[in-house]
């Protein structure tokens, strides 16, 4: 991979990548070029520009960190985002109610499952193209963007004007074939680690992404599987810690999944925060014990209102400069 000085140089390597039969192909991001070419090309790219062997995703590349802009919102270092909503979109009613009481809470952003991986076949696997249509309707309703999953690049015609954002789950954070896709998309995408990936596994799920042309990457850290029962997964906050210094990518977390248990996601959210995470997203529901999937986790409303304060009242304590206005 070579970073070109100016588009001048651009043009003097892409002549003799040519010249040299070699094949190679060029994208634009964060406003520069960035050619890949193979290594049969044999050309010192030294007095056109420099390599960049940590990638595209590392603050080498881009020391500032980004921001990713999902209708009037940045996500990125200056304010702290919400998303919230149910694990999965049950009926109507279930997510109009939710995503009226979130809007009114202050929440940023709709969260909702239309389809769900489930380790069991038996298990619900949400409402498919409906649940994407609901979401659309809870959407318009309140004004909140959508965020959702998608689990195969031939879902995409449904989520095109349903969904504000991608997400890619645990279960597909390595699915290789979705990730290139993502690339070619101009949606943005929240991208969660692997339940077994190491952090520099998951950046290389990332550059998939930013490798295909799709600058609007947010990493979402759900926690990992270990040894560890007492939580339904492991949460380390030295993970997000050391992302943000790894990455320019803004760094997001999903406290609802290492909790397991409602109880614990408002004290995980708020730990998530406090090691530096500048998003969060959480699974709130309106009858959280009656809920089809992860009802053990789900928060009431009650339990997110006083997530939502304290969480942003930390992120100003700890980010005096950081907008004020929710």
């Amino acid at each position: 991979m070579i970073i070109p000085k100016d588009s001048e140089s651009s043009d003097g390597l892409i002549d003799l990548l040519q010249a040299s039969s070699a094949s190679f192909r060029k994208i634009r991001l964060y406003d520069r070029d960035v050619i890949f070419a193979d290594h049969s090309a044999n050309i010192d790219p030294g007095h056109m520009g420099v390599t960049v062997s940590e990638g595209l995703v590392s603050r080498k590349f881009k020391p500032d960190s980004t921001r990713v802009r999902l209708r009037d919102l940045s996500i990125g270092p200056d304010r702290l985002i919400i998303a919230a909503g149910p694990c999965a979109v049950e009926s109507d009613e279930q997510i109009s109610t939710i995503a009226a009481e979130l809007k009114k809470s202050g929440a940023d952003i709709l969260r909702g499952g239309a389809f769900k991986p489930r380790t069991s076949p038996y298990s619900f696997q949400g409402l498919g193209i409906q649940g994407l249509r609901l979401l659309k309707k809870a959407s318009d309703e309140t004004g909140l963007p959508v965020v959702s999953e998608i689990l195969d690049p031939s879902q995409f015609p449904n989520f095109q004007d349903s969904v504000d954002m991608l997400q890619i789950g645990s279960r597909n954070s390595q699915n290789f074939s979705l990730l290139k896709f993502a690339g070619t998309v101009r949606k943005p995408v929240l991208l969660k680690n692997g339940m077994g990936n190491s952090i520099n596994e998951w950046l290389g799920s990332a550059e998939y992404i930013l490798s295909g042309g799709n600058p609007d990457v947010i990493m979402c850290y759900r926690g990992i599987r270990s040894f560890e029962g007492v939580t339904r997964f492991t949460m380390d906050s030295g993970a997000i810690v050391s992302l943000g210094r790894m990455t320019h990518l803004p760094v997001c977390a999903d406290p609802s999944h290492p909790a397991g248990r409602r109880e614990l996601v408002e004290p995980l959210a708020l730990a998530a925060v406090a090691a530096g995470a500048t998003m969060l997203e959480v699974e709130v529901h309106n009858d959280p014990d009656a809920a089809l999937s992860d009802a053990e986790q789900q928060i009431t409303f009650d339990q997110f209102r006083s997530l939502n304060r304290n969480a942003r009242d930390l992120f100003q304590l700890l980010h005096p400069a950081a907008a004020t206005v929710f």
